[in-house]
């Protein structure tokens, strides 16, 4: 697993009858530190992300292993999105402030 940030959208009107009814997102790529990696990958949205969200996501044959994506021709897939993350005790990133 990676960790990346959705950073756009794809739509594609004309695809594989497998991929219909699927939402691409554009997501980038960053480390543990949250810094950008420059990596891009398009990938299928499962748990309903949205733009600024930081998730988490697979590609290669990993990217095949969700229910939405089994059997699919599919190299990338979001399969949750973060609210925390924390390195050596540090608190990297949090989705909601605590207390508001």
């Amino acid at each position: 697993m990676l960790i990346g940030k959705v950073v756009g959208t794809l739509v594609a009107t004309r695809k594989d009858e497998k991929m219909e009814g699927m939402k691409f997102l554009v997501v980038r790529q960053v480390d543990v530190e949250g810094q950008e990696t420059g990596a891009y990958v398009v990938a299928v949205d499962t748990v309903q992300a949205g733009i600024g969200d930081y998730v988490l996501y697979a590609t290669g044959s990993a990217a095949r292993q969700t229910v939405l994506t089994d059997r699919k021709p599919c190299d990338g897939v979001i399969m949750a999105v973060v609210d925390t993350w924390e390195v050596d005790g540090q608190v990297k990133y949090q989705k909601f402030a605590m207390g508001g």
